[in-house]
């Protein structure tokens, strides 16, 4: 399937890697639906893309916010005539906080750092179930959520020849679901889920002719490596192969655009992480 002339909802669209796959996808032909919590950033992206773009602000832990997002991309593609080709959930946060005493941060989509204490030295309490919620309800949740709502619109699509395909799901998991690091549990709880339902879900999508594909990365630059000390990337740096780097998210958007195009590519999880596996200590 080529991206031009059809029309891929992402969430997170308008930083980081949605942002990059937006482009990536935009620069072909393709119309972006972009869903995202920064109404600020959703206004300059619709300036910068143009007519072949629409944003939507969402918050991808309420319901309704995805149903009324939804329900206004599918109004544009009545608008436009252009048939939703994808599904990119890429909206996504990040939870380091170890199940003892640590200060831990979570980045936000808002490009927010809030500090964490998962369990407070003195009295050994646990941390609040709402600080595992939020990454969970995020990451996994709002995976699910999207693609439960978007799909009715999907199988309705017209497929294409030769095959029949309708669209396909390209979800993003991390590295951390295969070998998360110490204070990882809720992110990679979170990505791991996403991984392990790529399988069933294409099967349960092949009837459709829609595949589904997950991507889980590993270091990329982002605001939030940005902000990382130079121990802390240095030590990253030292259990990277090659190339020896955080990865760019246009590299990560060229893979996603491969996924569109291959049809062949279905019910897998990608790893984009130049033979990184991170380390059990820093």
């Amino acid at each position: 399937m080529k991206p031009a002339n059809r029309t891929f909802i992402i969430s997170g669209g308008c930083s980081g890697l949605g942002l990059a796959t937006a482009k990536n996808l935009h620069a072909d032909g393709g119309y972006v639906a972009l869903l995202d919590i920064n109404a600020e950033a959703g206004e300059k992206a619709v300036k910068d893309f143009g007519s072949r773009a629409k944003f939507f602000e969402v918050d991808v832990r309420d319901s309704d916010s995805i149903a009324k997002a939804i329900e206004g991309t599918v109004q544009w593609v009545k608008q436009t005539g252009m048939e939703i080709g994808g599904l990119i959930p890429a909206a996504g946060v990040g939870f380091p906080a170890k199940v003892e005493f640590f200060i831990a941060t979570i980045f936000t989509v808002q490009s927010i750092l809030i500090n964490v204490q998962l369990i407070d030295g003195r009295t050994g309490k646990p941390t609040p179930m709402d600080s595992i919620d939020f990454v969970l309800n995020v990451n996994l949740r709002g995976t699910i959520d999207l693609i439960r709502q978007t799909l009715p619109h999907m199988i309705n699509v017209k497929p294409l020849p030769p095959d029949g395909e309708r669209g396909v799901i390209i979800m993003v998991a991390s590295s951390a679901a295969f070998d998360g690091q110490p204070g990882q549990v809720s992110y990679a709880a979170s990505k791991g889920g996403v991984a392990s339902l790529t399988l069933p879900l294409s099967r349960d999508l092949a009837r459709y002719g829609i595949r589904a594909v997950t991507i889980a990365p590993a270091l990329f630059e982002s605001a939030m490596t940005a902000r990382m000390g130079d121990k802390v990337r240095k030590s990253l740096e030292r259990v990277m192969e090659f190339p020896v780097r955080a990865g760019k998210p246009e590299e990560f958007a060229s893979l996603a655009r491969q996924i569109v195009e291959n049809g062949m590519l279905n019910g897998t999880v990608v790893r984009l992480d130049g033979a990184m596996r991170m380390p059990s200590k820093m």
